[in-house]
């Protein structure tokens, strides 16, 4: 048996796959501030759905593997823990001072232009608690100037004192010349041996000293918070008969062991939207789907990504709470658009988010206290979503209330009536989602026709028939585990161990070839290096170096640039002719993605920070549909169709019920106990031999 979890704003989701790929869902309401009863009431309902008690299910999982936002929670909420940061003398403001887009980080698109939006982030480490040391090392590792222990076993002693609980500790090109550093850690360890530390020149080796120093400091500010959150879920879980292994879903691109995720919780920050973008891609080399745009719609943001030719795009740098990391990231694009986004009139105008009601109070038709009209809301009174029959009937929604809340926050205002201003509702974020799926596709040259769209969440495929005709997609794909696909990508996702280096090599200029000059030799040791630490990860993890598979990629850019792309390595021996080769993919991914004849490579080649990546196979099962053999008749109900405008009465399929191969014709409803599909005029539905719905947009009309 295999597990997976993923917590999110509203709802905890588990999936289950048992050796033969039969594949069951389940989903708990989410427990703030104990998020480890949510996971476990989520087993539970899974182990009663199998006729199992709690203990007797976890005691035949093999591999449980968990999504969590934790990590990205205790950031938000500047929650992390009392971090005290060492760094070279005249240098302890570098995380204060950022660079120029700093002030800026994290504001949406739609907001720069209002300066109040436009600050620096809060600090995650005061000015107090930082300490500047007398050292220095240049760009080729040689040592300047030698650490002043004296002072820096001083600096240690004043912010034990001052009661730090985590040390980060980033030195100039502590990258080429790690003695300084690993000298300091050795102080801190001294004098406060219980102290979590952090050590730039193993948590963040790569070139920007900015972006490096806030990657060190942001792992030690949120170690505390995930460690003890990992240590009370494991424990719980061991405490109620699992002895299986106990995976965590980086955002990087898999999974890794706790004790892993433990060393560097700065991988976490994204783990949950990463999760639904890893299943997605484990589902489309099952299906032979190469290019697919991965839409997660949940209750409170949207989140997009792109997999090109079989691979996650994945970024070297992101933003997470107003800085700026060189952790690898799976490039996801999440905007305020979710079930719980609320919908008011400004100036006349209806909106729609970002602000969303969130999992306390809720959408107004939850009964949980929520008062704002929610796309839910909308949901509810256009007669999409049953309000009898949501989580399978296991939580009744209050329609009256939703209605009331439309009438007078909406409708009223608007002069419309409420089943118009529920489709206005729903149109609006639609929208709103397909300008997203515009941004990610054709913003980046391209074109959305030659992708299948993958919708999940909870709220996903209810709406995608709409955000999809919209962007004038061909085809949509729900998963069978659409309802907690960030769960299946934690249970599917293969071991993941990845190491950096950076070292800036130039080759070409002057009319030279732009691989002319490269030190190949260099390149070799530096990637013999990275491979014996990736398979060094993956052998702490249980795997073998011949189960393994490693990619390597380069950051490259022309001479004078600041900007990289990373470029795939050849496999194979590291030589002149893959060095070569590396060099014209470069200039081959330059011109596909800015333009023909805009690659220069007369200014000549950098190479700045080589990557490793390494994947170990976790062997869980492939999916399996155990759905039933026979067609039966659909049920009936009136809804408000939100793009004719018009009320009319649609057919009600039910999911599990619907044989392989089976057809429905839009406009129909297709209920799942944990979710609810629409699918639009024009539009069909067929169910696939592993249990997927496939909605054939062609036909359809934006």
């Amino acid at each position: 048996m295999y597990l997976g979890v993923d917590i999110g704003g509203t709802f905890t989701d588990l999936v289950m796959m048992d050796e033969a790929g039969a594949i069951g869902t389940a989903k708990a309401l989410t427990t703030p501030g104990e998020l480890e009863q949510g996971v476990l009431s989520a087993v539970a309902l899974a182990a009663e759905a199998r006729g199992l008690a709690l203990h007797e299910l976890l005691a035949q999982v093999k591999i449980f593997g968990h999504g969590t936002t934790q990590a990205t929670n205790a950031l938000i909420e500047r929650k992390g823990a009392k971090t005290g940061l060492i760094a070279t003398r005249g240098f302890g403001d570098t995380i204060g001072l950022q660079r120029l887009l700093g002030f800026s980080a994290g504001v949406p698109v739609d907001q720069l232009g209002w300066y109040s939006k436009r600050r620096y982030p809060d600090p995650i480490v005061p000015i107090a608690l930082r300490r500047e040391v007398p050292e220095r090392i240049d760009h080729a590792g040689r040592v300047l100037l030698a650490l002043d222990r004296a002072a820096a076993r001083q600096a240690v002693e004043e912010l034990a004192a001052a009661g730090v609980e985590t040390f980060a500790v980033a030195l100039l090109w502590a990258f080429r010349n790690p003695a300084h550093e690993q000298a300091v850690g050795e102080l801190i360890r001294e004098i406060s041996p219980n102290a979590y530390v952090s050590l730039s020149s193993e948590v963040s080796p790569i070139i920007g000293e900015y972006e490096r120093t806030a990657t060190t400091a942001l792992n030690s500010y949120l170690a505390l918070k995930v460690v003890s959150y990992l240590d009370r879920v494991e424990a719980v879980l061991r405490e109620n008969g699992f002895s299986g292994k106990f995976y965590i879903l980086n955002s990087a691109g898999g999974v890794m062991p706790a004790a892993e995720a433990a060393r560097k919780p700065v991988l976490l920050v994204a783990s949950g939207p990463a999760g639904g973008v890893l299943g997605s891609l484990q589902l489309a080399k099952t299906l032979g789907h190469h290019n697919v745009i991965t839409t997660d719609m949940g209750g409170t943001s949207f989140d997009v990504s792109l997999i090109v030719e079989g691979k996650p795009l994945v970024s070297a740098s992101h933003e997470a709470g107003g800085y700026h990391l060189n952790t690898p990231m799976i490039d996801i694009l999440a905007v305020g658009a979710g079930g719980g986004s609320i919908a008011r009139v400004e100036n006349g105008l209806l909106r729609v988010g970002p602000e969303s009601a969130g999992a306390r109070p809720g959408p107004v038709c939850y009964g949980r206290g929520g008062t704002r009209a929610t796309v839910t809301d909308a949901d509810v009174v256009l007669g999409i979503i049953s309000p009898d029959n949501f989580l399978g009937g296991r939580m009744k929604l209050d329609l009256a209330a939703a209605r009331e809340a439309i009438r007078t926050q909406i409708a009223e205002p608007l002069g419309l009536g409420i089943e118009e201003a529920a489709a206005g509702i729903v149109r609006i974020v639609n929208g709103h989602m397909a300008d997203t799926l515009r941004e990610v596709t054709i913003g980046r040259g391209f074109d959305p026709r030659d992708f299948v769209i993958f919708a999940y969440g909870g709220a996903g495929p209810a709406h995608c028939a709409g955000y999809g005709a919209e962007l004038g997609a061909r085809r949509i794909l729900i998963p069978a585990t659409s309802m907690a696909h960030s769960a299946y990508g934690a249970l599917a996702s293969d071991v993941h161990h990845s190491s950096e280096r950076s070292q800036l090599m130039r080759g070409g200029g002057s009319g030279h070839h732009p691989w002319e000059g490269i030190d190949v030799e260099e390149v070799a040791r530096i990637f013999a290096d990275l491979e014996a630490r990736c398979v060094a990860g993956m052998e702490r993890t249980g795997i073998a170096r011949e189960h393994a598979t490693v990619l390597r990629t380069v950051d490259m850019r022309y001479r004078r640039q600041t900007h990289d792309l990373i470029v795939r390595f050849p496999d194979g021996p590291v030589d002149a002719q893959a060095v070569r080769a590396a060099v014209e993919r470069f200039e081959a991914d330059y011109e596909g993605l800015y333009g023909k004849g805009s690659g220069f490579r007369d200014a000549g080649i950098e190479l700045s920070t080589f990557r490793m990546q390494a994947t170990g196979h976790t062997a869980t099962p492939a999916p399996k549909w155990d759905g039933a053999r026979h067609a039966v008749e659909p049920g009936a109900r009136m809804i408000f169709e939100p793009g004719l405008g018009t009320r009319m009465k649609v057919p009600v399929w039910q999911w599990l019920e619907l044989p392989v191969g089976h057809h429905v014709d839009g406009p129909a409803v297709i209920e799942h106990p944990e979710t609810t599909v629409y699918v639009g005029p024009k539009q069909s539905a067929v169910i696939d031999k592993t249990g997927n719905l496939s909605i054939d947009l062609a036909e359809a009309k934006p």
